[in-house]
């Protein structure tokens, strides 16, 4: 399967519009939101576009696609605009053997791994995008699609077959790692 993974749109709809255009276009099978989806929090600036029952709206429409986890700006008020489920501090999905686990970085992090084994560790919350290795899994920060952070251009990821792509807003590699 091929997976799009993203974090930190912060409700954003222009943002989100950008990593659905690459999601059709690349033919991805499911989409993955690690967090931060509709509200922009109270240390962020309102962001361009900002539209949250539009994102539920175009979110909505894809539900059987998506596996969600909460983020630190992700409430009970967002849950009841949204028809998957977006309350859970991590995930885990299993894709020809390898063991992703998905989650915010507020409560998992490279600091505060989680105690289960794990193959791939995606996460976001810092808006700075990373992809590397520890201890023989991948680890990624998506980085942010709105509020990107120490300069850098906004990401999302793309994991087919074990293979992760950093990409920009427009679909371009950024970084790849397998």
């Amino acid at each position: 399967m091929k997976y799009l993974i993203v974090s930190d749109i912060h409700g954003s709809l222009p943002a989100l519009e950008s990593v659905l255009d690459v999601y059709d276009r690349e033919h991805c099978d499911m989409l993955l939101l690690l967090g931060d989806i509709l509200n922009y929090g109270p240390r962020n600036r309102i962001p361009e576009g900002i539209d949250p029952k539009g994102i539920a709206q175009r979110l909505n429409a894809m539900k059987e696609s998506i596996v969600a986890v909460r983020g630190n700006c992700d409430s009970e008020v967002d849950q009841m605009l949204l028809d998957f489920p977006i309350m859970s501090d991590y995930a885990v999905v299993v894709d020809e053997g390898r063991r992703m686990f998905l989650t915010h970085g507020h409560v998992y992090n490279e600091q505060h791994m989680p105690p289960c084994r794990h193959d791939m560790f995606f996460y976001g919350h810092t808006h700075v995008w990373k992809l590397c290795r520890h201890d023989g899994a991948i680890v990624c920060n998506t980085g942010s699609v709105t509020f990107p952070k120490e300069g850098r251009q906004p990401t999302f990821v793309i994991c087919d077959g074990g293979v992760v792509t950093v990409r920009d807003m427009q679909g371009e590699v950024v970084e790849t790692l397998k």
